[in-house]
């Protein structure tokens, strides 16, 4: 499996695609979601107001990707998913995560597009445990990899600590 484990700025990342770990209405937040919307320019937060919204605030529910250009990023796309807030885990939050690796793989394929970088999503302010989460992201990117080597995936922790737990994941 094609998986590099990196510590860095993941704004910075010359890929086909980064992954937001964003918020259900896809306008911006805190964490990675700020970065990455402050990185990419204003026209990114104009993409995503022309999502259509499935219900009221929603433009992304928990666990489905979209997709938008990278604007003024390196990365040429932004693939938009909603983790889960950490519930203790028997809300369903780690099918949850697993969707959302799985649907910005799959968008990443229904574009043509074949490197992506992955945040750890929902390590942050949604309070996923981080070396659960990383079990999850692991397993769930072996499965969708599986006999794929043209896939070169990248997961982008925030630290070199997070950087860790992920490594330790991947054995």
């Amino acid at each position: 499996m094609p998986v590099n484990i990196v510590t860095a700025d993941i704004t910075t990342l010359r890929v086909d695609a980064i992954v937001n770990a964003a918020n259900p209405g896809l306008l911006g937040g805190g964490g990675v979601d700020g970065a990455i919307h402050r990185a990419a320019g204003p026209a990114l937060l104009q993409a995503c107001r022309r999502i259509p919204e499935v219900r009221p605030g929603v433009r992304c529910p928990t666990g489905e990707a979209r997709i938008t250009p990278g604007f003024d990023l390196p990365a040429r796309h932004v693939i938009h998913t909603v983790g889960p807030v950490w519930h203790g885990g028997a809300q369903g939050e780690p099918e949850l995560l697993a969707r959302c690796h799985r649907n910005a793989l799959r968008l990443l394929r229904e574009h043509g597009l074949r490197t992506i970088a992955f945040p750890a999503i929902s390590c942050g302010v949604f309070g996923y445990p981080v070396a659960q989460a990383a079990a999850v992201a692991v397993a769930t990117l072996r499965e969708e990899l599986a006999g794929d080597d043209a896939i070169g995936v990248t997961v982008c922790c925030f630290s070199d600590s997070v950087r860790a737990v992920f490594q330790r994941a991947l054995v």
